[in-house]
This record gives structure tokens, C-alpha cells and sequence, in this order.
């Protein structure tokens, strides 16, 4: 006879996890809100384990709590139970009607193939009763993150079982063939995905594997989302063929499925679980001695090396640094390159070479590198109102301990955001002070490249970013070797427009005020998930807004910055909103509100809600 699923000994290696909270609070047993049942005494937590996608149940899934003191298997309908018994703290809580702020919790200790409680004191106070605040499951083949399925802090009716939700696991399999019979050798592989930051997209690694001596590979756990594939460099050591003193071979990358560089490499489009078949066959090209001498590297400095195809940035190809020479050196295919250096520390330096190999090694290019620059900031306060901080946000402390900030530094920061997909290390910001008299601004250690400038103010709005002609608000800063640019010239403004607006169709329902997700789970407050986002034209003036709804529906009143603005209104947060990309953002051309802000004017909004399946 099968023993009781709360008694079932918990299993301790699975692979995924949902974040589940079952609040206790002061809710009575009578109450449709109460997370727990009572039965003689005791009280339980029962529910159900399902597939987000297909919503069938999920057999031998662990389910468990975050503190360790409960764990069970689901059975092969996906269901579990715990069950505890109830407390006297617990009881005259209830009759009371108030949390529990006893100096004692009870913990279940999980040995053999049963749970016992234990009574365990504490000297802070606890607001749990006997069973478990929070609940997680896991399974292999679910993913470790669950993408916002799990819903936290929940109050659940006794009427429901607790639904728990697990996204399966995407796969990326295939084969790497090279042009032999023999069995080949192991083969790196790299994969990275589309993701968005700050509404604009890119390219962050999603993982590495090796493949297996028939060439087979794998990438596991992936959720859904856009990809790209590439392999490493592998150089041809085969002893049969190798001379060490004659003509090198190797295997230059391959961008998915048969590319030569990350730009032109196919995406792949992953939705939750889907296995998509990858295969990539290699081509072995002669590899040429590569040798650049470097002028003025800095002592003792680490030096990177980053190695583009026809300039285009990515991963793929490598060359190393001699400290001893004070030179790069490697090997390379034939192809158009271009080779940039950087150190770090405080006397950081920069260098940037393109190169050509045809048919033969490449000795005698020099490259210089040339100490980063220094970029100054400018800032203009228009400025009608005489509080320091009108506007919400957080006051940003760009100093150091113990050194007040004055002036525009006291509210205000700037950094320079690369343009590229990759680079992310070129990122740069404001200065520290040297000193309390130090009221100057300014960008250190600028690398050569483009970038976008974002300002971030708690105070007022930025009415206009330039440097020389360009117009930093819509155009890239692009900086040449020794950082050398015009002044950022930042122009702030207090005087906005102000919004507040309603959304159709987004008021929370459920009993008792609660709000009723979409897996059946009662929330134990009125909520909605529906979010507002101000989208500036691209041609127009004003900043990107993410404004929260409240739970009747309603947003604001709001200060905006005046400008032209699409108004969308989602049921849930969008993350991977790629407001910065106009080419991206003309899907919701027929969407949402158009509306223009000036200053000093009020707006009242009605917005319709739209789904995140449209």
C-alpha cells in the first residue's frame, strides 16, 4: 500500500524551481481566503503540480518548502498534500482574529520516509503558523526560472487546490561534421540570446558545450527567446598530418548553420518546449602566424584583445598578448580583420589596427595604443520651481564616501552606453569628485566607439542633449581614439505636462476583493498586472515612462516631459519592449493612443487594454 504523499521521503536533485507563496496572515479557517484547511485538529496544504503549456499534470515533481521543512512528490496525477497538525498558538490566533507573534515557530524534520514537527524557539517574532509560508517545485526538464509563472504572496480558497505551474525546458541538439571520416576532435560551442536592456537589444551568452566524440551536442534548460550558435576555433593537431613545422590547418568558426561571421548567422526562434536541430558542418582552411607589435601598452596593465571579422563585432575569433615582446600574436585564416586593444586601470589606453591576411604570415604591423580620454559635461538648469528635487526617483550619488555632492551632481548621472551589440565593457560614467570643492563633470577613460548617452536626473527632465551639432537625444557620440569629443551639453527643464488616464478592462476581480489568476490561484489582495508605457516618437522630444496601474484600472497623476508619445497599456510587463528600436516598435503602430504633451498641460486618458497574446 502506498504510504501518504506527505509522508514520501523528498527527492534532492531535480533541476527546477517556481516560487509559489502561500500567505498565512490573519485571515480566520472560516474566511475564503484562509491557505489552510482544518480537519480534527489539523491542518493541510494540498494542490496540484501542472505543465504551464499544456496544463497536464506533472508526476514525480518535488515539491517543497524554501526553508526545507516540508518536501513531497507529486503522485502520477501531479497532486500532493501536506498535512500538520494545528498549534495552540495557531488556534488561539484564530479565535482572536490576529497574527501570530509568538516567539516560537514549528519546523518538520524530513527523515526516512516521514515528516515530524518539531518545536524549535526563537527570539524574533514569526507570523507563520504550522505549515509552510511558501512553496516551490521543481522537476528535470522544467526550467530553474520559471518567467514570472509563479505568483508570490498568495491567500488561497479552500474551495482551490494550490496551482503550481512549471515551464518545460527548451533544447538546442546537433552534430558537428568535419570533412574526415575519423572521429572528430571535441568541439566547443557557444550560444547566445536576444535580450532586452533599456528597450534596446542584444546579445548576451546563453551558455557553452563540448561535443561528444561523434560530434553530438547539446544545450539544455533554455527558456523560450531568439538565439544565436556558433563553434570556436579548433586548430587541426591530428598526428598523422600535423608539422609543427610546416603549414597549420584549422577549423575557423561557424555561425549557425553555415555563416562566417555573428552578424549574418541564422536566428533561432525557441518557444517553450521545442527542440530545435542544429547540425554544422566545418570546413578546414589554412591558419597564418600572426605577429603585431604594440606601441606605448602600459606596464603591468592587463590587455584585451578583441579580434572582428570585416569589423563586425563578435565572438568567434582569438588572438593572445605577449607581454614579454609587447605584441599580439596568433593565427588567423585568410580574411579582413580589425584588432582592438584595451587595458584597465587608472592610465587605461586604447589601440585599434585592421589587418589583412592572404596566403601568407602577417609580421610588421604596428599598433598604437593611446591613453583613453576625457569627455566634459556641461549641464544647463531651466529651472521654474525652486525645489532641488521635484520629480521622483532616486538621488544619485555618483562621489565618493564622505564627499557631498553639489549642484547638478548631487541629482544627476551620465554614462555612455556602447551602440554595438557586444562591448558591454566599454560602458562609462560620471567621475568621482576629487574634492568637496568639486563641481565639475566629466567622463573618464573613454574608449574609441559609438555610443548612447543616457542621462538619468531626479530632478526636473532632460529637454535636450547635444554634442557640437549632434543631437545626443536621437544620434550616436562617437568618440575616436584618446576619447576625443566636443562637450555632452545637457539642458534640464522642470516645466512638464501631467497625466493620469484609466484603462478599460483592467480592473481586478475574485472574492473579496481578491484577484483571480489565470491558473486558478486567488490572490489574497486586489491586483492587476496591467502596466502603461509613454513610448517618445522617434522624431520627438520626451522620455520612456513605465507607469504602475492601481487596482480599479486607474494611473497617475503622473509628470511627464512634454513630447509626442505612443500610450500602450499591457496585461502584464512587457520586458522585452524594445522601445528604442523604431523598426521594432511600428508593430504597435496601430495600437495604443497617440498623444502630444506640452508643458503645463493636463490629460486624462482612456486607454484599452491589450493582451499579451496579441
Amino acid at each position: 500500500m502506498d504510504k501518504p504523499l506527505y509522508q514520501r521521503r523528498p527527492l534532492g536533485t531535480l533541476a527546477f524551481t517556481v516560487l509559489l507563496s502561500v500567505c498565512c496572515g490573519s485571515a480566520k479557517p472560516a474566511s475564503a481566503q484562509s491557505a489552510l484547511s482544518e480537519n480534527n485538529g489539523q491542518n493541510s496544504v494540498h494542490g496540484i503540480v501542472v505543465n504551464s503549456l499544456t496544463h497536464e499534470p506533472i508526476g514525480r515533481a518535488l515539491v517543497y518548502s524554501p526553508d526545507n521543512r516540508f518536501a513531497t512528490m507529486t503522485d502520477s496525477e501531479g497532486r500532493f498534500e501536506f498535512t500538520f497538525a494545528q498549534t495552540e498558538t495557531d488556534k488561539n490566533r484564530e479565535d482572536e482574529g490576529s497574527p501570530n507573534i509568538s516567539g516560537s515557530r514549528v519546523t518538520a524534520n524530513c527523515v526516512d520516509s516521514s515528516c515530524t514537527s518539531v518545536r524549535s524557539s526563537t527570539s524574533s517574532y514569526s507570523f507563520r503558523r504550522n505549515g509552510p509560508d511558501q512553496l516551490m517545485a521543481r522537476k528535470p526538464g522544467f526550467l530553474n526560472d520559471p518567467g514570472g509563472i509563479g505568483i508570490q504572496n498568495l491567500q488561497l480558497d479552500t474551495s482551490r487546490d494550490i496551482t503550481i505551474p512549471l515551464t518545460p525546458e527548451a533544447l538546442v541538439v546537433g552534430r558537428v561534421v568535419l570533412p574526415t571520416s575519423e572521429a572528430s576532435d571535441t568541439i566547443q560551442l557557444e550560444l547566445y540570446r536576444r535580450q532586452v536592456q533599456e528597450g534596446r537589444g542584444r546579445w548576451f551568452p546563453a551558455g557553452s558545450a563540448s561535443s561528444k566524440s561523434n560530434g553530438e551536442f547539446r544545450f539544455a534548460e533554455l527558456s523560450a527567446g531568439i538565439y544565436k550558435l556558433l563553434t570556436r576555433e579548433l586548430m587541426d593537431r591530428d598526428p598523422l598530418v600535423f608539422d609543427p613545422r610546416g603549414q597549420l590547418y584549422g577549423y575557423p568558426p561557424i555561425y549557425f548553420p553555415n555563416a562566417t561571421d555573428f552578424a549574418a548567422a541564422q536566428t533561432i526562434q525557441l518557444v517553450a518546449g521545442q527542440t530545435f536541430q542544429a547540425d554544422i558542418s566545418l570546413v578546414r582552411h589554412a591558419y597564418y602566424p600572426v605577429k603585431v607589435a604594440v606601441a606605448n601598452a602600459p606596464v603591468r596593465s592587463g590587455i584585451r584583445i578583441v579580434v572582428s571579422v570585416q569589423g563586425h563585432r563578435g565572438p568567434g575569433y582569438a588572438l593572445g598578448y605577449n607581454y614579454r615582446d609587447q605584441r599580439i600574436e596568433g593565427s588567423l585564416p585568410n580574411g579582413n580583420y580589425t584588432l582592438e586593444a584595451s587595458s584597465f586601470g587608472p592610465n587605461a589606453a586604447s589601440g585599434l589596427l585592421n589587418i589583412s591576411v592572404n596566403g601568407s604570415a602577417l609580421e610588421g604591423p604596428r599598433m598604437t595604443m593611446v591613453p583613453n580620454g576625457s569627455i566634459s559635461v556641461n549641464v544647463k538648469e531651466e529651472f521654474t520651481s525652486g525645489d532641488e528635487i521635484n520629480a521622483p526617483g532616486m538621488i544619485i550619488d555618483s562621489g565618493p564616501p564622505n564627499v557631498a555632492a553639489r549642484g547638478p551632481r548631487r541629482y544627476l548621472n551620465v554614462r555612455l552606453e556602447p551602440a554595438d551589440d557586444f562591448g558591454q565593457e566599454r560602458t562609462a560614467s560620471l567621475r568621482p569628485p576629487s574634492g568637496p570643492e568639486d563641481d565639475s563633470l566629466a567622463i573618464d577613460g573613454v574608449q574609441p566607439g559609438r555610443y548612447w548617452v543616457r542621462v538619468n536626473t531626479s530632478r526636473g527632465f532632460v529637454a535636450s542633449i547635444t554634442s557640437g551639432t549632434t543631437d545626443l537625444q536621437h544620434h550616436l557620440l562617437v568618440v575616436g581614439l584618446a576619447g576625443s569629443s566636443a562637450p555632452i551639453e545637457i539642458t534640464l527643464r522642470d516645466a512638464a505636462a501631467q497625466v493620469e488616464g484609466t484603462i478599460q478592462g483592467a480592473t481586478a476581480s475574485g472574492t473579496d476583493g481578491a484577484a483571480t489568476a489565470p491558473n486558478g490561484v486567488v490572490s489574497g489582495s486586489a491586483n492587476t498586472t496591467a502596466h502603461v508605457y509613454f513610448v517618445p516618437l522617434s522624431d520627438s522630444g520626451g522620455e520612456f515612462k513605465d507607469l504602475w496601474v492601481a487596482p480599479d484600472g486607474k494611473f497617475g497623476p503622473q509628470q511627464m516631459p512634454p513630447g509626442t508619445y505612443r500610450v500602450l497599456a499591457f496585461d502584464h510587463p512587457q520586458e522585452a519592449l524594445e522601445y528604442r528600436n523604431p523598426e521594432a516598435m511600428r508593430a504597435y503602430d496601430a495600437k495604443g493612443q497617440l498623444v502630444r504633451l506640452v508643458a503645463g498641460q493636463k490629460e486624462h486618458l482612456h486607454l484599452q487594454l491589450i493582451s499579451s497574446s496579441e
